[in-house]
C-alpha cells in the first residue's frame, strides 16, 4: 500500500472561529427578514452572544409578521426597516448588561455593519473593535462614527449585505 500524505488540519484563526459562532446564534433569530446573531469576546474567550428579535414577552415577526417603516433619506432615497425586533448587537449588550459583564475593550462580531443606534451603543460600551462579515447598505454613518471613536472596523468581505425588503 503506498504511503499517504495527508492534509495538515488548519485550525480556524479567532476571529472566524467566533463569526461562525455568531451564524450559529443567527439560527435564533426571530425575524426573516435579516437573521443576524452577535457575539461578544474579549481575551478569547465569549462573553456574551445576541440575536434579532422581539423584546421578551412580545409577539415575534415569525409569528405575527413585520411591523415595517419607511425612512426616507436626505438624498431622497427611501429604505425599509422592522421596526418589531431589537437588533442582534443591542440583545448581546442588554445581555451583557443583565449579567453585570462588562464590555470594556471588547470584540463585538454581527453579520453586517451594525446600525447607528447599535454603533452609538458599541462605543459608549467601551467595545474596542468591531467584525462584520460584510457591509450594510446604509453603513457609512456608522463607519465615520466607528473612525471617530478610534474603534476599529473590519470586514471579512467587501460586498453589501442583500436582504429582502432592504
Amino acid at each position: 500500500m503506498p504511503f499517504m500524505i495527508k492534509e495538515k488540519y488548519i485550525r480556524p484563526t479567532w476571529d472566524e472561529y467566533f463569526m461562525e459562532v455568531a451564524n450559529t446564534v443567527a439560527k435564533r433569530a426571530t425575524c426573516d427578514r435579516g437573521r443576524s446573531g452577535c457575539v461578544i469576546a474579549r481575551d478569547k474567550q465569549i462573553l456574551v452572544t445576541g440575536y434579532v428579535g422581539s423584546p421578551r414577552g412580545l409577539p415575534h415577526c415569525d409569528d405575527v409578521g413585520h411591523l415595517m417603516k419607511k425612512v426616507l433619506h436626505e438624498d431622497d432615497r427611501i429604505t425599509q426597516h422592522c421596526m418589531r425586533t431589537v437588533h442582534a448587537e443591542q440583545n448581546a449588550i442588554c445581555q451583557a448588561a443583565r449579567l453585570g459583564i462588562a464590555l470594556d475593550g471588547a470584540t463585538l462580531y454581527c453579520r453586517m455593519t451594525p446600525c447607528r443606534t447599535c454603533a452609538m451603543l458599541i462605543i459608549n460600551c467601551g467595545i474596542v473593535r468591531v467584525i462584520c462579515e460584510r457591509k450594510y447598505h446604509d453603513g457609512v454613518e456608522s463607519e465615520s462614527m466607528f473612525m471617530q471613536a478610534g474603534v476599529k472596523l473590519e470586514y471579512f468581505h467587501d460586498e453589501i449585505e442583500h436582504y429582502e425588503k432592504q
